[in-house]
């Protein structure tokens, strides 16, 4: 550990594909530092690409957020952290339990059999945004409705009422207060108990993943309503809020390096390593969390029992040591071993369907409008802050 003044965490970023720049001291102070957290509390940051991959697969670092003391990054996880969400909050075995259950709806083959699901709802978009006429404002038109509608399909949840859990997504992950984060949250486990309800009536079930927990696990009591919601919870916010994400903030940092943008377009063949470079580099879930159940001895200090441990993927993602030239946008490298994902146990579950999304979508965007560009000058483009998933507010573009 490099002893250096405690930085806070976490802080806003001045562009919105690189680290904050507050963020430099702990770049050269990798591979483990410490920071403070919004109430003052003390935690440690992992920096390190080595470090922290060995640390992630650490069954030592626990994920379970109710823990007394496990380290908050803002008021809004504070006041809803006690309230367990299915895989994110468990250690083995029940999170093995429950992710075993989910794994086969998300594997490559499942993401594959997307594809063509996947294609139309894109082309449905762009048909929209060609209808409609230049400009557009690429976020509400494009980037969040496409894996909105794929996750709804998959998990049997009803695309029209899209428009509630967006809003309340995005109260849930940035809302202004604690008591916003606390009510969205309220609204959305009432949204899934009725959904259930609606699903137990049913006689013929559907095809969706809550379909065959609802009929398959909670008929058989092998889940109550509580797993049911939890489950519905996470797989729909995050089924569509990180996704949207990357795609937003995806085109507006291929429009920003016009050269790597042309060479993608002459070769599209190149936009599988180019989906894993910019997970690499946006880096858009910075401040993965754990608590030490145990003393920890690394090569950069000690992690006492009861300690605060969060992961800086920003940063990580930026190891020098790694990652050559870090701040470069660069598919010809192998980025495969970034944690945008994660890793360990708890490695992102629907990655592999969030790689076909995006592959798809930055692949016919591009195509669908060559003269693609943004309307209003970079700079005067809102992106979000730095305590929520990372991401543009609005990508007002014409072509």
């Amino acid at each position: 550990m490099t002893e250096t003044e405690p930085v806070a965490f976490p802080q806003d970023r001045t562009c919105p594909y690189h680290p904050p720049t507050a963020y430099a001291p702990l770049r050269e102070a990798r591979p483990l530092t410490r920071i403070t957290l919004f109430d003052g509390r003390p935690a440690w940051l992992v920096t390190g690409h080595t470090l922290a991959r060995e640390l992630l697969a650490d069954q030592r670092l626990s994920s379970d957020r109710t823990r007394t003391d496990f380290p908050a990054p803002t008021e809004r996880f504070s006041a809803v952290r006690k309230r367990k969400i299915a895989l994110l909050s468990y250690d083995d075995p029940e999170h093995h339990t429950q992710r075993r259950m989910m794994v086969p709806s998300f594997t490559l083959r499942r993401a594959a059999e997307l594809r063509p699901a996947i294609q139309r709802i894109v082309d449905e978009r762009l048909d929209r945004m060609t209808e409609l006429g230049p400009p557009a404002e690429l976020v509400n038109a494009f980037a969040l409705p496409v894996p909105s509608m794929v996750i709804c399909a998959l998990l049997g949840v009803p695309y029209g009422d899209h428009d509630f859990f967006e809003s309340r997504s995005r109260k849930l992950l940035r809302g202004p207060t604690a008591a916003d984060a606390e009510d969205a949250r309220d609204q959305l486990d009432a949204y899934f108990q009725d959904l259930i309800d609606s699903k137990l009536k049913d006689p013929e079930p559907g095809a969706g993943v809550l379909d065959e927990l609802v009929h398959e696990r909670l008929r058989t009591g092998e889940l109550d309503r509580r797993d049911i919601v939890s489950f519905a919870t996470i797989l729909l916010v995050a089924g569509h809020e990180t996704t949207a994400n990357m795609i937003s903030l995806g085109v507006f940092t291929l429009l920003q390096h016009p050269d790597q943008l042309a060479e993608l377009r002459a070769r599209p063949d190149l936009l599988p390593g180019a989906v894993e470079e910019l997970m690499r580099m946006l880096s858009i879930a910075d401040g993965l969390l754990r608590q030490a159940t145990e003393d920890i001895e690394t090569d950069g200090g000690t992690i006492r029992a009861g300690d605060g441990v969060v992961f800086s993927t920003s940063v990580i993602n930026r190891d020098a040591d790694v990652y050559p030239a870090p701040d470069t946008l660069d598919w010809h490298r192998p980025a495969r071993h970034h944690v945008g994902f994660g890793f360990g146990i708890h490695q992102c579950l629907g990655q592999n369907l969030a790689r076909a999304e995006m592959e798809i979508a930055l692949r016919t965007l591009f195509a669908r409008f060559p003269a693609l560009r943004l309307a209003v000058p970079a700079d005067e483009i809102p992106f979000k802050p730095g305590d929520t998933i990372q991401g543009m507010l609005e990508l007002p573009v014409t072509w």
